[in-house]
């Protein structure tokens, strides 16, 4: 198994390079995000192990990071101070290309949108809030959408329905949201607890995925939302990251606090 190692640095998120396969970032925080600084990673996998490419350092932690969709060097990350960075790995300089601070608390999730004729970012805030960015555009959001009585964990774009995104938050609810309208489609009570992470099934626009500190995965139809498809259980703490398999329809994943990762064939999902 290949390993990398950074000094008083702990991971948040990681994300390969949708250009590079063999590339990935890893945000990373010190003292497990409560306090201290961040640094992004971005690494390169080898036949022999993981190499150190560039890194780049911020002033508090960070805690998600994505790849842009239409340039392979820049990347973008949020913060503990409610700021996104931008990133230039072709950049000689040491700083980040541009700051956005609108958020007032943690970024704790950004994604950079994947369909086409779209170069739109989007971040969910402990201040309850999710912002959408066009950074071509300058350094204000282009809109706040609020409804959210949590902090927002997770916020993902659809991989098919252009100006649209999922967002999870510590309120229980799983809300889809119009850009175009600036509104909530959809609110689903999706768990009893904080949910902390989703992700949208690749083959199935109105599918998505939802893991919570009740330690249970829901599969939802958006479609019909009175009952989840299917709940997955097993793990025995509170699941940080749940990820739809790019190849297979019925395939994910999830990692737990519990120190697992686990791989998962969900049932009542078309084949």
């Amino acid at each position: 198994m290949k390993t990398f190692k950074f000094p008083a640095r702990h991971g948040y998120a990681v994300e390969i390079s949708p250009f590079i396969p063999t590339r990935l970032a890893c945000a990373t925080s010190q003292y497990y995000g409560i306090a201290g600084c961040g640094t992004l990673l971005v690494l390169e996998q080898t036949e022999t192990g993981i190499s150190l490419v560039k890194s780049f350092d911020w002033n508090d932690g960070l805690f998600d990071v994505t790849w842009s969709e239409s340039n392979e060097h820049i990347l973008l990350t949020g913060g503990g101070d409610g700021s996104l960075q931008v990133w230039d790995t072709a950049n000689p300089q040491p700083g980040p290309l541009q700051v956005l601070k609108e958020h007032t608390q943690e970024v704790y999730s950004v994604d950079w949108s994947q369909t086409r004729e779209e170069n739109l970012v989007v971040s969910g805030s402990w201040d309850r809030t999710a912002k959408v960015w066009d950074l071509s555009r300058g350094g204000q959001s282009l809109c706040t959408l609020q409804g959210h009585e949590g902090v927002i964990y997770s916020t993902l774009w659809s991989p098919h329905i252009p100006g649209c995104f999922a967002s999870a938050s510590g309120d229980g609810t799983l809300r889809v949201w119009d850009v175009k309208t600036g509104r909530c489609r959809l609110a689903i009570p999706a768990h009893k607890a904080e949910i902390l992470s989703c992700d949208w099934c690749k083959y199935d626009q109105n599918v998505i995925i939802t893991g919570a500190v009740d330690c249970s995965l829901c599969v939802w139809d958006l479609r019909n939302v009175r009952q989840p498809l299917s709940r997955l259980l097993g793990h025995s703490y509170a699941i940080r990251r749940v990820k739809f398999s790019p190849f297979n329809q019925t395939v994910l994943a999830s990692c737990s606090y519990d120190f697992t990762v686990r791989w998962w064939t969900a049932p009542g999902m078309r084949r």
